[in-house]
């Protein structure tokens, strides 16, 4: 029997594909669990419709990432921080303090997740940090740090 899987099931595929199964096995577990649905022309015509849809989906989130990389790249942010003595900072540069810098200067809402820091910043300096705006996608932008009056 064929049957379209509504949701990922492990060792059969994933979501919006279309496989064979037993008799049994669809009219037992998937399609009482609300895992599959049969294979129907209707039904197979509306997965295609979706599976485009999500794909224009990608490809739209996608081009927006890169566009927004190229935005990116040009931009430089200032964080004023507190000095200690013999030129220490008190504690140190996040992610989170990046995003926060990021949205009062250049009003850009970033999630702090996507700002890839392989250890927090703990000096004076211009430092080169990389954002990951998308699995395909990731821009470099400069953040300088400098002490506060």
């Amino acid at each position: 029997m064929k049957v379209i899987l509504q949701q990922e099931v492990k060792k059969l595929g994933k979501k919006g594909d279309i496989i064979e199964v037993s008799e049994g096995y669809a009219r037992n577990y998937l399609l009482p669990q609300k895992l599959a649905i049969p294979a129907t022309n209707n039904n197979v015509n509306t997965a295609k419709l979706q599976k485009a849809a999500e794909e224009r989906k990608k490809e739209r989130m996608l081009d927006e990432a890169k566009l927004l990389a190229a935005q990116m790249a040009k931009i430089a942010v200032t964080i004023p921080v507190k000095m200690g003595e013999g030129g220490r900072l008190f504690g140190s540069v996040t992610a989170k303090d990046i995003a926060d810098a990021l949205v009062k200067e250049h009003k850009l809402e970033l999630d702090k997740r996507k700002i890839e820091l392989k250890d927090a910043i703990k000096s004076l300096g211009t430092f080169t940090v990389t954002i990951k705006l998308h699995p395909e996608v990731s821009t470099q932008i400069e953040v300088i740090i400098k002490a506060a009056e």
